[in-house]
């Protein structure tokens, strides 16, 4: 592990930049728009305006309990915590081990990764967001002795949401398995759950299906879709009696996930306005997740502007493992921020932070502004307080981050497809001290 300059590092597959000096470098920063050139710090925020607000814990708890209950859905729930067990038996669809795309990643961080199949690279309906791990959800790095990594994808219409659960432990071919997000609601006999984002929802406010970050906590899941953070409990994952139907819920005494073999309920959310609402300074929005272990566990949300400015804010988890709120139960109640920075990357897709350092991906400062979607983004990174500086190339439209703190590794996901031959990755770094 090596410190870096920001001003002389060369970068692979761009000739321009590979032959800039320091000074070529610093006059290219000065060059580009305002804000992407990193010429402002991550400036603290008063973050005691921001707050979510806990929603609908309990009736879904109910509901779940009455679905199972009814027998149309086999439940895999086990204190044990192998819920996810079903899907890490090396049966599913098979992606490829390596970055089977060009990254621009610099390859002096022993950049690593693995692919999607070619339906899933090549995808109009679905697009990768979010990206967690086995890193995020125990300290030990591993689930079940394997390392798992979990992926959201939101559809092309926002009407429904999923997650894909990747085995890809050294060794073994990497398998994964599409799990639709459902939400459950009604009670007794009329028990019954419906996507995420159907529009017949009735509930205020409706759960937003343009699922973005993803965060993976012990038995908890936690996805961010805007002006909301949902929870799901792995423990409750379903095996569907149907995979043949595009219907969603219970029907005619079978259970239906939209052709998906499984689907998870959400448990409850939390929210600071409905989808849509206007990002504010007091209400952002949350359109990244991230897990931060350190001085205390909390999650990291960041929100997307085109000319950035926007917060970066860590949110406190309880030992529960759900948010902490001002009760008890953390179900009910409020969540209080407990910090915030204002961000000066353009267009940031995702945030993480290693204790010492955030890590931004965004535009990058040559790019920003500009409306090609195949070039590449960068990872930015910067301390609290001090100004954002290029670590890297990334693959064009990164979008999620996560920090492995067992392997101090930077994980991250990015959306970008060519329906032809791809250019969908997961990607791994090694980032200097």
């Amino acid at each position: 592990m090596r410190e870096l300059s920001s001003l002389n590092r060369t970068w692979p597959g761009r000739a321009v930049a590979a032959a800039a000096s320091a000074l070529g470098a610093l006059a290219l920063l000065v060059a580009a728009p305002g804000p992407a050139a990193a010429a402002t710090p991550l400036t603290p925020m008063d973050a005691s305006a921001m707050k979510l607000t806990a929603d609908d814990f309990q009736s879904r708890w109910d509901a779940i309990a009455d679905i199972e209950a009814g027998g149309e859905v086999t439940s895999y729930f086990d204190p044990a915590e192998d819920a996810l067990g079903p899907l890490l038996d090396g049966r599913g669809h098979t992606g490829s081990r390596g970055l089977c795309h060009a990254t621009d990643l610099d390859p002096a961080y022993s950049v690593d990764g693995f692919c999607w199949n070619k339906a899933d690279d090549t995808s109009r309906e679905w697009v990768p967001q979010g990206l967690t791990g086995s890193h995020d959800a125990a300290p030990g790095g591993t689930w079940l002795g394997k390392y798992v990594y979990i992926a959201s994808w939101h559809y092309t219409d926002n009407e429904f949401a999923r997650i894909t659960v990747v085995d890809n432990s050294p060794g073994q071919p990497t398998t994964y398995n599409h799990v639709l997000l459902v939400d459950p609601y009604g009670s007794g006999a009329s028990a019954d759950f419906r996507a995420v984002g159907d529009p017949a929802s009735t509930r205020s406010p409706k759960p937003g299906a343009h699922a973005d970050g993803i965060s993976w906590y012990g038995n908890k899941l936690f996805l961010a879709t805007g002006h909301q953070i949902q929870v799901y409990d792995l423990r409750h994952l379903w095996k569907m009696s149907d995979n043949g139907s595009a219907a969603v819920g219970v029907h005619d005494g079978k259970s239906s996930a939209r052709y998906h073999n499984y689907a998870l309920p959400m448990i409850g959310l939390y929210h600071n306005g409905s989808p849509g609402a206007a990002c504010t300074d007091s209400a952002p929005c949350l359109t990244s997740l991230s897990l931060d272990r350190t001085g205390g566990d909390g999650l990291i949300t960041s929100e997307f502007h085109a000319r950035g400015g926007r917060p970066v804010v860590r949110w406190p988890l309880s030992g529960n493992g759900l948010l902490e709120t001002d009760t008890a139960s953390n179900s009910t109640g409020t969540v209080r921020a407990e910090s915030a920075f204002r961000v000066p990357v353009w267009r940031v897709q995702g945030a993480a932070f290693d204790g010492e350092h955030y890590y931004f991906s965004g535009e990058c400062p040559e790019y920003a502004g500009g409306s090609d979607p195949n070039v590449p983004y960068c990872i930015h990174w910067a301390r609290p307080g001090g100004e954002p500086h290029v670590l890297t190339y990334a693959p064009p439209l990164t979008q999620n981050l996560s920090w492995s703190p067992v392997a101090g590794r930077l994980w991250g996901i990015n959306e970008r497809a060519d329906y032809t031959t791809g250019k969908r990755v997961v990607f791994s770094l090694d980032p200097p001290s």
